[in-house]
């Protein structure tokens, strides 16, 4: 530190002697012969609502001091006696993200090679402010103009807790997002209802000029001020103010003259309304201007899949009036533009976007029908048949019987157990058959059809079943027959749209028709039909149900002597078969789309 003390010394008197008998004046910069901090890395994080810019550093004796161009979108941070190397201050694209900050690039800061800047281009004009931490600068920039207004500003209070009485008496209030000067002076060049938090000052003033009431507010708030010639024909003002803060006194003081306020970091150049309008004129003129002197050129896109007479439509939009021309080539499929080079740029950008491949949807269907029957069939056929002879002779009369019959796989309606005896001495014409028959019969039907077809386009599939039937037609002795056919038909509908988010919503008509048995031999056959119409939202290669049909029947017929069949024991002799008969029937359809073409059409996630 000693040795420090007397280096300057001896630099104070060489500069004096030198200016005194020499006429140069030279500047000793302590920074030149100090040690400079070193820039370790630059990292970015987006968390949330808010991204973030670390830079870390060897030492804590860092200075970092940061400002906006608005005009350019970019938010400028400057590190003094910091030296870094190139692999650290590499320029890195972080557009893929969806924050504010699209491209970050370091470099030496010109004519000052022992500082660095940090550019941060935007993709709009947000608020941003810097953090110190230990050997770590931290710059925070929100996503979307608004996030910082609910952003923690001490360890116990937000801004929007200490503007939560001023936000339900007044509405929407616009807040900066801190208190310092230059935050302040953002806020204060916004439109809309503001929140003034600046530090409180007093005015009782009489007739001053305005310039000199600017000129108090900015020393008594640290801002630096620019004020045009013509504010200082203005009439002079009176003001009574008493503890208002200074960012209110300076609005009401602009309001009260038509002055407008641009901000370039703690900078406020104040002019009047009139003139701020014709230089914005002067702007428009200047770039319409420019935009007729710029020179146009011509480029070719090849149009892929869409057609060249729809994407000229959308492009028409975009064009110079007067100046931009689109040609089609048919035969090439391609778009001729001539035009500006940003508005090409542009129309590059809309093509790549909008000429991709359209989905393509793969509808597998499945129809399955289940049938099931079951009959049972219990009891004596004819009950029991005989006759009795008590009178008559028996002398000489053949006796045939007793005797039996017995099968173990009795084929429909026939019987397990018999007997028959033409006669046993006085037993005549003996016959019963015991039924004994239970059936079962299951079958299922699946129909799977498939169908593809592009994007809102509908597609239909049909198979069709014809049979014939036999027609007679008699006149007199004349018969004639003829032959006719009936057709059942399977048909599928189907009209998918893909959404944004890879999820397919299909319109569908599906309707299948089977034959049955015929009614009686030679009428044609039964025709049953089965129908579905919905619209329904599914996602990628998932399987829904679209509908089920479930049907059951059973049904039971006897009959037989009254009182006598109701008899327990006895009473089958005197009733017809127990037969019960039990029919199921069950119709389930179910469907799965799926995108066959998803990455080229831009599908995948995170596309």
């Amino acid at each position: 530190m000693v040795s420090n003390m007397k280096k300057g010394f001896f630099q104070k008197v060489i500069r004096l002697y030198l200016i005194l008998f020499v006429g140069i004046n030279i500047s000793f910069a302590q920074s030149e012969t100090g040690k400079q901090s070193e820039l370790k890395s630059i990292e970015f994080k987006q968390a949330g609502e808010i991204s973030q810019l670390l830079l870390t550093f060897d030492s804590n004796e860092v200075q970092a001091s940061k400002f906006h161009v608005s005009e350019d979108k970019q938010i400028i941070i400057d590190l003094k006696n910091v030296k870094s190397t190139e692999r650290v201050m590499r320029a890195f694209d972080t557009s893929e993200f969806s924050g504010s900050i699209v491209f970050v690039s370091a470099y030496k800061k010109p004519n000052d090679p022992r500082s660095l800047r940090i550019a941060l281009q935007l993709r709009d004009n947000v608020r941003s402010f810097l953090k110190r931490l230990p050997n770590r600068v931290i710059v925070e920039v929100e996503n979307r103009f608004g996030v910082f207004t609910q952003k923690v500003v001490n360890e116990t209070q937000t801004f929007e807790e200490k503007t939560k009485e001023a936000v339900k008496a007044a509405g929407k209030l616009l807040v900066p997002k801190s208190e310092s000067v230059e935050d302040i002076l953002e806020n204060l060049t916004l439109s809309g209802r503001k929140k003034y938090i600046g530090r409180k000052i007093s005015f009782n003033v009489k007739d001053v000029k305005v310039e000199e009431l600017l000129k108090m507010i900015a020393d008594s708030s640290g801002f630096n001020i620019i004020i045009t010639d013509e504010i200082s024909a203005l009439k002079p003002l009176t003001l009574n103010l008493t503890n208002v803060p200074w960012d209110q006194a300076l609005d009401t003081i602009l309001g009260l003259n038509n002055l407008v306020a641009t901000k370039n970091g703690i900078i406020l150049m104040v002019q009047t309304l009139k003139k701020a309008t014709e230089a914005k004129k002067q702007e428009i003129e200047a770039k319409k201007t420019a935009e007729k002197e710029e020179p146009l050129v011509t480029k070719v896109f090849p149009i892929s899949y869409s057609t060249t007479e729809d994407m000229s439509k959308i492009l028409t939009e975009y064009i110079t009036p007067e100046r931009g021309k689109i040609s089609n080539d048919e035969r090439t499929n391609s778009l001729i533009i001539k035009d500006t080079p940003d508005v090409i740029e542009k129309m590059r950008k809309i093509i790549e976007v909008l000429d991709t491949q359209t989905p393509q949807v793969l509808v597998e269907s499945k129809v399955v029908e289940v049938n099931e029957r079951y009959a049972r069939e219990i009891g004596l056929r004819n009950g029991v048949q005989f006759g009795y002879d008590p009178i008559g002779s028996t002398d000489g009369v053949l006796n045939s019987g007793p005797g039996f019959s017995f099968n173990t796989a009795p084929v429909e309606s026939g019987s397990i157990f018999g007997a028959v005896v033409g006669r046993f001495n006085r037993l005549l014409g003996l016959n019963f058959d015991l039924q004994l028959m239970e059936s079962e019969a299951k079958g299922k039907v699946i129909s799977s059809p498939k169908v593809i077809t592009q994007n809102k386009k509908e597609a239909q599939l049909t198979s069709k079943l014809t049979t014939t039937f036999r027609e007679i037609d008699q006149t007199g002795d004349d018969v004639t027959v003829t032959f006719k056919e009936t057709t059942a038909e399977l048909s599928l509908k189907v009209t998918p749209q893909v959404t944004n988010e890879g999820s397919i919503a299909l319109s569908i008509d599906l309707k299948r028709e089977v034959f049955s048995l015929a009614p009686s031999e030679g009428a044609p056959r039964d025709k049953v039909e089965r129908a579905v119409k919905t619209n329904v939202l599914v996602e990628n290669g998932s399987t829904i149900v679209l509908g089920g049909l479930y049907q059951y029947e059973k049904s039971e017929s006897h009959s037989g002597v009254p009182f006598l069949k109701d008899l327990p024991l006895v009473g089958w002799l005197f009733r017809t078969l127990y037969n019960p008969l039990i029919l199921k029937q069950e119709l389930i359809i179910f469907l799965t789309p799926r995108i066959i073409n998803q990455e080229s059409a831009g599908l995948i996630e995170g596309s």
